[in-house]
């Protein structure tokens, strides 16, 4: 229960809407238990009218309404059929009012429940976007969408259904088991004696409940996991002939959630035969004790009557109190889960600074970084200083650490020792926002969002934009004269990821998302991986103009000859090994200048 603790903030948010609908639950409940002691009266009024009837005074107790009521009434004894149909008129407006009241008990809690819904939803996906890169290498897609799904559905169920009947059940077990001991106290304790078998039998049984909800909700995520799994990767699946191994898979961890279900199923199950069993014995108990009292009290008819209807009352909400305990439990099971993930603090902290121009010489100082999920040492001491408006080219081979340097200066990552400095400011006084606002970033391993061309084109701006953008973007990516020979152009969906699009045309709309935002500062990642040679050449010849006054960092396993660089980096097992300009690196004949030689004789031949 500690757990759900955490969703106090959402009930005092909503607290005018509780407060009402607890009062709904009150006011319905009061005029639930009325109707049983109408009938207790009317019932002693026939029993009084028995041949040989005892006539005795009146003396059970009854609620100051109802004693209002009957003094009513009192005029109308010498008509008994008005006095009776006048009764029952009263038992059935008082039903229908309680139905009334229980309409407006559920548009105020569940309705509330909802717009907690919404809010936790909302703060969970909110806390998704502050988390760093590792938090998602190291968890899944599939965890963090049950998460938000099944996990949210549940807690929901706590703050809506569970937390409504709660109430209802612990009004109305309030105000029969009150009105029971004030008409015959002994005999309420009669009927009430298998309560704490019953208690304790809810107890066992949700300990029970709370450890298996806990493990079923860890078996979903991995379902959950392997379905998207399966779903984004379908062409390799189909493509290596492994449909079958990915079905058994899928079986054994749908077989291994089902058994926990079950398992779970059969230990609610032993509520409602408790519940019932528990209900026949009070019930029991009430006509044994009961009719005994009657042969020396004739009243005792109408109080007999009356605790009927009360068991018969609480029959719901006691049966009830076993479907409350394991919604709470289940609950308090997702809760845990929700509160582990959004007690989790994003290692890369935004310092909240004024949003400022990202502007100046970029440097590398001495900066080591390995990666925390895999203990990669990617960088090694590596410095860099990179002027205003210069072009570097950086180079290396696969794992090199190449990547890893424009990660660190969009602040994905944070460096173990050394630091990264713009324009002499530390990149961590930058704002997030402004940072990557102003650093465009194309990384190699291309996104689209299923949605338009144009959308995904402008997805980096704020605010309106004008298709001239969007148009002059995707010129500069040469990808537009491919745009125009889809069937609606740029409102064209790209489909999930850009299943639709060839691996260039994502990479080139990829390229385009970048350039229109015209950043400061411009960072490719091997961006140009996936097109061909000519398209290559006419997207760097269209950014030999869009670069003029940028500071471009251009990092790629190739040279690219069209553009003259003002610093090109050789990067190897996370350290420099050569730098300086195309000329001087030439003449340095290692392995740039061996790349230089393989790649122009590649070309002629």
């Amino acid at each position: 229960m500690k757990h759900l603790s955490a969703l106090n903030k959402y009930f005092w948010k909503y607290k005018v809407r509780f407060i009402v609908g607890i009062l709904f639950v009150i006011a319905s409940n009061y005029f639930a238990v009325l109707a049983p002691q109408v009938t207790s009266y009317v019932v002693n009024q026939v029993q009084q009218r028995l041949p040989n009837a005892k006539h005795v005074a009146e003396r059970p107790w009854n609620d100051p309404l109802v004693q209002w009521f009957i003094k009513i009434m009192e005029p109308l004894k010498g008509n008994f059929i008005k006095l009776v149909a006048i009764c029952c008129i009263t038992i059935l407006m008082l039903a229908i009012l309680r139905g009334i009241l229980m309409f407006f008990m559920r548009q105020t809690i569940i309705v509330m429940s909802r717009h907690i819904e919404f809010d936790q939803k909302n703060e969970i996906f909110h806390h998704y976007q502050l988390l760093d890169t590792n938090f998602f290498k190291t968890h899944s897609t599939g965890d963090m969408m049950n998460r938000m799904t099944e996990d949210v559905s549940r807690v929901r169920s706590y703050t809506g259904p569970a937390i409504m009947y709660l109430i209802n059940l612990i009004t109305l077990i309030a105000f029969c088991v009150v009105n029971m001991v004030r008409k015959d106290a002994t005999l309420t304790l009669y009927v009430l004696a298998p309560l704490p078998i019953l208690a304790l039998t809810i107890y066992i049984v949700n300990q029970i409940i709370y450890k298996k909800s806990e493990k079923i909700q860890s078996l979903l995520s991995d379902l959950t996991t392997n379905a998207q799994e399966s779903y984004s990767g379908i062409r390799v699946i189909k493509s290596f002939v492994q449909e079958k191994a990915m079905l058994g898979f899928f079986a054994k961890n749908s077989e291994d959630y089902r058994n926990n279900a079950i398992g779970l199923a059969k230990v609610e199950s032993i509520y409602f035969p408790s519940m019932a069993l528990m209900i026949g014995l009070s019930t029991l108990i009430t006509i044994l004790i009961g009719g005994i009292q009657a042969l020396h009290d004739p009243l005792k008819v109408g109080v007999i009557v009356e605790f009927v209807i009360y068991i018969n009352m609480l029959q719901f909400p006691v049966s009830a109190i076993g479907w409350v305990a394991s919604m709470v439990q289940r609950a308090s099971a997702s809760q845990k889960r929700l509160n582990e993930f959004l007690d989790t603090r994003p290692a890369i902290s935004d310092n909240g600074k004024i949003p400022q121009q990202v502007k100046g010489d970029i440097r590398f100082n001495t900066v080591n970084f390995t990666y925390p999920h895999t203990g990669i040492h990617a960088l090694k001491d590596f410095s860099l200083k990179i002027k205003k408006g210069e072009k570097v080219l950086i180079l290396g081979k696969t794992g090199s650490g190449k990547s890893t340097i424009a990660q660190l200066l969009l602040r994905f990552y944070t460096p173990q020792t050394g630091d990264i400095t713009i324009g002499g400011k530390n990149i961590s006084e930058y704002s997030l926002k402004s940072l990557r606002e102003q650093v465009s970033y194309i990384p190699q391993d291309v996104f689209l969002f299923s949605d338009t061309v144009a959308n995904n084109i402008s997805f980096g701006l704020e605010g309106n934009f004008i298709e001239e953008q969007i148009s002059k973007a995707a010129q500069q990516a040469s990808v537009e004269n491919e745009i125009f020979q889809f069937a609606k152009g740029y409102d064209t969906m790209v489909g999930e990821r850009g299943v639709t699009l060839s691996g260039g045309q994502k990479q080139r709309i990829s390229i385009a998302r970048g350039l229109i935002k015209q950043p400061e500062i411009v960072v490719f990642d091997d961006c140009l991986s996936a097109v061909d040679t000519a398209t290559e050449n006419t997207i760097i010849s269209n950014l030999y103009q869009y670069l003029q006054d940028k500071t471009a960092i251009i990092i790629t396993h190739r040279i690219f000859t069209l553009l003259k660089f003002d610093k090109i980096v050789i990067l190897e097992d996370g350290r420099i090994t050569e730098q300086g300009t195309h000329e001087s690196l030439l003449l340095q004949n290692g392995y740039y200048a061996e790349l230089y030689k393989m790649q122009t004789v590649s070309s002629v031949g």
